[in-house]
């Protein structure tokens, strides 16, 4: 009889990723049921280890006595205290400082004039005098001193850093490298190290500043400098130009636009950054807002908060308008105007240094008491009348879904919650994701703040979630509706401006001290950056591709979920890491209003001098945290496969 052969091919699938992760998070809740409270590594709120004792102890014998660091440290104190000399401190002897509140509104709107238009102008001129007459001047010009100085260092490094980068290829893979970590870390991250360097105070803040602020400046520089189109520059070359003339006359000056609005978000980092900076003894609004939320004062929170909003939005209205601003010689009759404007700023100035009502904000005319007697009011109307309501939901969220996250990876080993962290790395990104996964995962356990590690883990996880879904939703919606665009847009854009600590005062006020209210606020914060990504994502799908699924009937929801996600998967897997590292970053500082674990430890260290070691060990764990979860969320990012390489 003849053989029978058959030349059929049978393919083996792989499962997909979502059934293995799926069995994957099945096995580790019923090895929970079994091992629970094995290996879980707890520490109290007041205990050490030795590791972090012996970080307390030799806390001083990094930076203390080093000429290095002392000269840095010194330098960059004297340049605040001379901004503080000339706008909020008395200073030179007198009982005011050298530009009084006159001469300082009139030097900002003059300046916002000249870079932007009148308009802008006039938004400064009005914000600037609201927040006097909120009765926060002083502190107000301390908190806009100190992020100047910020600013003004960090730009000096970044501007030509981001050039080198932009012309250099190896210098930008290296620049990306280190920026890509520097921007997965929150702010409480940068504070910790830099008093062991720099000791407590204005001079540490502002170095921590100057060093958040600057990655947002050398990557959009780069990027500027490398978009410049090249028949632009082997034109100017083909001139007989050299290098520094081809990047002074024909790079800088076409990259402008982009320039200006890496300065606009390195100046809305450094304002972020001084507010927070507070814990480390920066004066200024941060110090006020710090203590009201200490002592739970809703009405004298929201008071400073939104001081700092209005500074924000001034700041960022100035920087967009100087960036919007054609490129152009102005016209005579400009020139005329501003140099009378120039004449009117001298004549302010005069007044400020001459008079104590024009040096001094009048007092008799502030309303921030009246706002923060009314915010008071309205927190204590809006818990009589909807109190049960919100810490309702709040009860609900925490004892239904919290709590048994939380106790799900506090009360599993360590070992096990490791175990199934590298086996999700290597699923979704294989060994690239799983070496870096087991990296920091030793690292967490050797930090010693294991479990204070897990809980932050729980709540970042839950809000993420809720971020997610919202942003989707909200991202979908704008990139299929340009009407929904331009209405929510500048409402996203303004959201991002904020500092961390503003989004906590209402949520205080909503749902008391608790770790929803660190979630809860975490949402809000991160639901603008997850929107935009989103949203843009779905803008750039193809309108081919969307009109030929209309074409062959696809309802709307179909396109939506056969169509425009799957090819807008990129931005999503963009937007969920995004979406992670802002939920991290503000429930970290959620810490502040009883969220507890690891934002709890950072600020106790630095208020109790027998906790600084834990505090910088729970900064280590934060930056851990923050890269555990950029490696396996940029893990899960759609790559282009092989034949037969099928997921």
């Amino acid at each position: 009889m003849a053989a029978i052969t058959s030349d059929v091919q049978v393919e083996v699938r792989r499962p997909r990723r979502s059934v293995v992760i799926g069995v994957l998070l099945v096995i580790w809740v019923a090895a929970y049921f079994l091992l629970s409270g094995i290996d879980t590594l707890p520490l109290g709120g007041q205990e050490t280890t030795g590791f972090h004792r012996w970080l307390t102890e030799n806390r001083d014998f990094v930076g203390q006595g080093n000429v290095f660091f002392d000269a840095i440290r010194t330098a960059v104190g004297q340049l605040v205290v001379l901004l503080q000399d000339l706008v909020s401190q008395p200073s030179f002897g007198r009982p005011v400082p050298v530009v009084g509140w006159l001469g300082v509104v009139a030097i900002s709107a003059y300046l916002a004039w000249a870079f932007g238009n009148w308009k802008v102008a006039l938004l400064t001129a009005a914000g600037l005098a609201f927040v006097g007459l909120q009765g926060l001047w002083q502190e107000s010009m301390d908190t806009l001193a100190l992020t100047i100085a910020a600013v003004l260092l960090s730009l000096l490094v970044a501007i030509p850093l981001g050039i080198w980068a932009g012309l250099s290829n190896r210098a930008f893979k290296v620049a990306t490298l280190i920026l890509d970590l520097m921007q997965t870390l929150p702010t409480f991250v940068y504070l910790a190290p830099l008093t062991l360097f720099f000791a407590i105070g204005p001079a540490a803040a502002t170095i921590a500043t100057l060093i958040y602020a600057a990655p947002p400046a050398v990557r959009l520089t780069a990027h500027a400098i490398r978009s410049v189109p090249p028949e632009s520059v082997e034109a100017s070359r083909s001139l007989g130009s050299t290098r520094g003339q081809t990047l002074t006359k024909v790079l800088l000056p076409m990259s402008r636009s982009t320039v200006v609005v890496g300065i606009n978000q390195t100046i809305m980092a450094a304002l972020s950054m001084v507010t927070v900076a507070a814990l480390i003894d920066a004066p200024g609004l941060g110090q006020t807002v710090l203590k009201a939320l200490q002592t739970l004062d809703v009405g004298v929170a929201f008071n400073a908060g939104l001081a700092i909003v209005v500074i924000a939005i001034v700041l960022d209205r100035v920087t967009t308008a100087a960036g919007d601003r054609p490129w152009r010689t102005a016209s005579v009759r400009r020139k005329i105007l501003l140099g009378a404007g120039g004449v009117g700023v001298l004549v302010a100035i005069w007044f400020s240094r001459t008079y104590v009502w024009a040096a001094e904000f009048p007092s008799e005319v502030g309303i921030g008491s009246r706002i923060a007697v009314v915010t008071a009011d309205v927190t204590t109307w809006v818990q009589d009348v909807f109190g049960g309501f919100t810490y309702g939901v709040r009860d609900a969220v925490t004892k239904g879904v919290l709590n048994p996250l939380e106790a799900l990876l506090t009360g599993s080993p360590w070992w096990l919650v490791g175990a199934v962290v590298v086996t999700l790395a290597a699923v979704l990104g294989r060994w690239k994701a799983a070496v870096p996964a087991v990296v920091c995962i030793g690292l967490l356990v050797a930090t010693g703040v294991w479990q204070d590690s897990m809980i932050t883990l729980a709540s970042t996880l839950l809000a993420t979630v809720v971020v997610v879904a919202v942003g989707l939703a909200l991202g979908v919606w704008a990139g299929r509706n340009r009407r929904v665009d331009l209405v929510i847009r500048p409402i996203l854009d303004a959201g991002q401006t904020m500092p961390p600590f503003v989004y906590l005062v209402p949520f205080l006020a909503l749902f008391g001290t608790s770790r929803f209210t660190a979630i809860a606020a975490a949402v809000v914060y991160a639901v603008p950056v997850t929107t935009k990504i989103v949203a843009d994502g779905i803008k750039a799908v193809p309108v081919a591709t969307v009109e030929a699924a209309n074409s062959v009937g696809s309802s709307n929801w179909q396109v939506i979920s056969k169509v425009q996600l799957p090819v807008a998967r990129r931005a999503i897997t963009l937007a969920v890491n995004q979406g992670l590292i802002y939920v991290l970053a503000m429930v970290v500082v959620g810490g502040l209003v009883g969220a507890g674990a690891l934002g709890y430890d950072v600020a106790a260290g630095f208020a109790q001098s027998e906790l600084y070691g834990k505090g910088l060990a729970a900064g280590l764990a934060i930056v851990l945290l923050g890269v555990l979860l950029d490696r396996i969320t940029q893990a899960a990012a759609p790559k282009s496969h092989g034949k037969g390489d099928k997921q």
